[in-house]
Order: structure tokens, then C-alpha cells, then sequence
């Protein structure tokens, strides 16, 4: 992932980019607070926000040790954290999203929630973000996973 601050950089970040495939997506870089939303059975649990020390929370940022901070439940309002979990929530229907997933939305400074993208197969590790919010729930790592396959399996009896 390449972001372009000015158009000079633009040529630089494309050849970058290009280096990876044939074909690259460009879009509008959202400024604001990051933060994810867990779903679990249809019902958000509470939002992570994400700090990356420096720079963005890219690769290195998200898999290096204490590069990252991470506050759960995210400091934000109860109307704000009401408003950035219908927008997580919303996204995981309009998908037709089930059983769980975690969806990482982007907080603009004015306050407006935007939904980058719905993560069906989130990470499972514990120290990923679905898990933590989990706990932030009062879920431990293992009472997750049983509601997940518990949901799994009651949506598979279901249509059986």
C-alpha cells in the first residue's frame, strides 16, 4: 500500500505498486481514527481502536511488538460508539455476512464513521483484534471460538 501526499509522489507510489501486479487500485485516502468492530452472532462487540506509534498501521506497524497500541473498549462516546457499530453492523449484513467477522472502520475528525472493509476470516491469534474484543466482552480466547462454532453449527442444523 502506497499513499501519495502530493502529486510529485505519484509517479514513485505507482511504479511501487506496480511492482506487486499488472493492475492497482487506487482510492481516496480516509483520514481519522482507526478502529475495528468484532461481530459476533450479528451483535458488535466492543470497538478496538488502533494507534500505530508512527506512520500507518501497515505491515510492520501490525505485526511488530510494540508498535502498535491498542485501546478497548475504544474511548468514544456512548452516541459515537453507538453510530460506528451500526455502520460496522450495517456493512456486515450488506454482505450477507453470518456467524462473525470483524469490520474495520475509519473514524473522519468530524465524526463521520466510513466502513474500509468486512473481514470474514479475521485472525484468530490472541493477540488479534476479534479477540480482543472479545475479551473487552468478557469472552476469553476459548469461549470465542465455542460461540463461533456454536453459530456455525446452528446455522447448519438449521438448513439441514
Amino acid at each position: 500500500m502506497q499513499f501519495v501526499e502530493r502529486v510529485e509522489d505519484w509517479t514513485a507510489a505507482l511504479a511501487e505498486a506496480l511492482k506487486f501486479d499488472s493492475e492497482v487500485m487506487v482510492e481516496e485516502k480516509i483520514v481519522g481514527r482507526e478502529t475495528t468492530v468484532g461481530i459476533l452472532g450479528g451483535e458488535p462487540l466492543p470497538i478496538v481502536e488502533v494507534r500505530p506509534k508512527t506512520g500507518s498501521y501497515n505491515y510492520q506497524n501490525k505485526y511488530t511488538a510494540g508498535c502498535t497500541e491498542y485501546f478497548c473498549p475504544a474511548d468514544f462516546d456512548p452516541a459515537m460508539t453507538k453510530r460506528i457499530q451500526s455502520a460496522a453492523v450495517g456493512a456486515f449484513k450488506a454482505i450477507g455476512g453470518r456467524d462473525y467477522a470483524r469490520v474495520d472502520v475509519m473514524v473522519r475528525p468530524g465524526g463521520e464513521p466510513m466502513v474500509l472493509e468486512v473481514n470474514t476470516l479475521p485472525g484468530m491469534t490472541q493477540t488479534s483484534l476479534l479477540p480482543k474484543a472479545a475479551a473487552a466482552a468478557g469472552l476469553n480466547y476459548a469461549e470465542l471460538c465455542q460461540q463461533m462454532v456454536e453459530l456455525a453449527l446452528k446455522r447448519k442444523l438449521v438448513t439441514v
